[in-house]
Order: C-alpha cells, then structure tokens, then sequence
C-alpha cells in the first residue's frame, strides 16, 4: 500500500474507537436509520478517512473512524446533526458506551509476501 511517504512512515491522523452497548428496550429501526444517516454524513466530513463497524458475539458493538487530523474529528463530533444524534443515542439507544480518541497511535503492518518479510 502506497501513500506517498517514505518507507516505515504513516500520514499523520486521529482515530476514534467508540465501545457500546445498546439498549435492550431501543427501537432498533430508527438506531438503524439514524446510523445509516452518521456514516453517510461522517464520509462526506472534511478530514474523513475512513470508518468500520464491528459487533461482537456479547452485542457490544466498536466503530472505529480515522481523520486526517484531530480539528477534523473535533469538527465531526461537533457538527449539528451528528449532536442531536448523539443526544438521541444517550436518551434512547445506549446502556453505555466508551470512546477512546488518539493522534499518531503507533502503527504495525503485515503484508503477506511484501519485500520486506511483511512486517512494516
């Protein structure tokens, strides 16, 4: 994977790793329309690099989501519709939740087969 920076070096970014538990009692229809409607938005931020789902067997879900920088992520998790959202969430949707935030995390990458054994 290429992205114009010498070897051993990754862009500069700010990740989101959002932890939660959903309410027993949601409406799983509306939180399923309203997370539709956050991805759309959020990939169409200023500073949007990329975001993932996942859910695991227990039902605690994470979402990571990546930014070009921390003003991104900060401007994303201001913006108007993403904060009634939010409150929606609290009031309605989470039993709890958890978001760790980072700039620079530290990086290691395996590619199979790379020149360099795979380990960047």
């Amino acid at each position: 994977m290429s992205n114009g920076l010498p070897a051993g070096k990754v862009p500069i970014m700010y990740m989101n790793v959002f932890r939660s538990r959903k309410r027993a009692d949601m409406d799983a229809a509306a939180y399923l329309a309203d997370a539709a409607r956050m991805a759309e938005l959020a990939r169409a931020q200023p500073g949007f690099v990329s975001y993932k789902s996942f859910t695991a067997e227990d039902g605690e879900t994470v979402t990571i989501s990546e930014w070009a920088s921390e003003a991104d992520a900060r401007a994303w998790a201001g913006h108007f519709e993403h904060r009634a959202v939010q409150n929606r969430g609290r009031s309605e949707y989470y039993d709890c939740y958890t978001v760790y935030s980072c700039d620079q995390p530290d990086v290691r990458r395996y590619t199979r087969g790379s020149a360099s054994g795979g380990l960047a």
